[in-house]
């Protein structure tokens, strides 16, 4: 690992409510006291899902942009929307949220963009890709499986991904009836183009395991309630912030620095326009 080992938190995602874990953060306060406890033990970007009065999943870009600006005014900690559709939004809402917000970092699907799958929506998607790079928000491209991975390399192999060196989430078990497993995180990296940037986030009480494999294999970490809440012996967690502290603690142990802030916005260099060498970087990669 050259450069220190970013930690993301995700302490909401789209589908958990109270009556999973009463610590879930869904109105703005609790989810800013989230990001500060989060901050303060280690993390260092914040993966943003907001919801509906309700509780219900929302892309509301109304919404994210008062949450945001809550987060900034109280940390410093870097802000990643969500644009998971989870079933109720539109490619369209997913590009309306990137649009109203331009923030530091976004995560994408790609997937979930080419819907349909045709020529029409892959050109559509290849100039918001751009669009998003030349606006200096860094995407994090999430993958749930080999196959995603492998189409989203075609994409880069083809230059329609604006980054040289993309940053990629792979996404270990579901929600039900698959969980994590350390091992897991090798049958991705068969597919990983070797200049990409990659973390691992897992569901299930095996989720530290899991990020602590990341990191030892090169890549970053996220951990929170979105994916798990439990402890490895089958506990319920506290809140996230805990496991924010015992990842941090393993790391430490393992003599691996951890991103702050600030490294995070020098290393993915932040509000900058992605300078795209695919190109060349492409014909050097090693699969």
């Amino acid at each position: 690992m050259t450069h220190p080992v970013a930690i993301t938190v995700a302490p909401t995602g789209a589908r958990r409510q109270k009556q999973h874990h009463a610590a879930i953060p869904l109105t703005t306060g609790e989810i800013v006291a989230e990001a500060v406890a989060c901050r303060q033990s280690g993390a260092s970007i914040f993966h943003l899902h907001v919801r509906e009065a309700d509780g219900r999943h929302s892309l509301d870009p109304a919404r994210y942009r008062e949450v945001v600006s809550a987060i900034a005014a109280a940390s410093d900690i870097v802000v990643q929307p969500s644009t998971e559709r989870a079933g109720l939004y539109s490619p369209d809402d997913v590009i309306a949220v990137q649009r109203a917000l331009r923030p530091e970092m976004i995560s994408l699907n790609l997937q979930e963009l080419l819907d349909p799958d045709d020529e029409t929506q892959t050109s559509l998607v290849r100039d918001f890709l751009g669009e998003v790079a030349s606006g200096g928000t860094v995407p994090q491209y999430i993958v749930y499986n080999a196959e995603q991975l492998q189409a989203l390399a075609r994409w880069w192999e083809a230059g329609w991904l604006p980054q040289a060196s993309p940053d990629v989430l792979m996404v270990l078990g579901r929600y039900a009836g698959s969980l994590s497993h350390p091992v897991d995180v090798a049958a991705f990296l068969r597919h990983m183009p070797r200049s990409w940037i990659w973390g691992v986030c897992a569901f299930g009480p095996q989720e530290l395991a899991c990020v602590v494999q990341a990191a030892l294999a090169g890549g970053h970490c996220r951990v929170g309630f979105e994916n798990n809440l439990l402890r490895a012996d089958g506990t319920p967690l506290r809140d996230n912030a805990e496991q924010v502290v015992r990842l941090k603690r393993v790391l430490d142990d393992l003599g691996y620095a951890v991103a702050s802030p600030a490294d995070i916005r020098r290393r993915f260099a932040v509000g900058a326009p992605a300078a795209s060498e695919a190109g060349d970087v492409q014909s050097q990669a090693s699969r």
